[in-house]
């Protein structure tokens, strides 16, 4: 089984590789953003092993992160 998870895109690097700094719910990670071009700083992403596979709205962004907040304390 694979996971993906969402995080909020809080810097993104003018290199290479269009790498970024994502947070996951206060905790940040540097992110491959190659595969979501149209990603911006304040947008919401799903995250794969390093890398942003795809965009989601702010709205689907949080029930998912409630939804696993929920699975890790129950």
């Amino acid at each position: 089984m694979c996971l993906a998870v969402p995080g909020q895109i809080q810097r993104i690097a003018d290199d290479e590789l269009r790498t970024g700094t994502v947070s996951f719910a206060g905790v940040t990670k540097e992110v491959c953003l190659a595969l979501v071009p149209e990603a911006s700083i304040g947008d919401y992403v799903i995250v794969h092993v390093g890398f942003a596979i795809s965009k989601v709205d702010e709205q689907a962004a949080k029930e998912s992160l409630a939804l696993i907040e929920q699975l890790r304390s129950g």
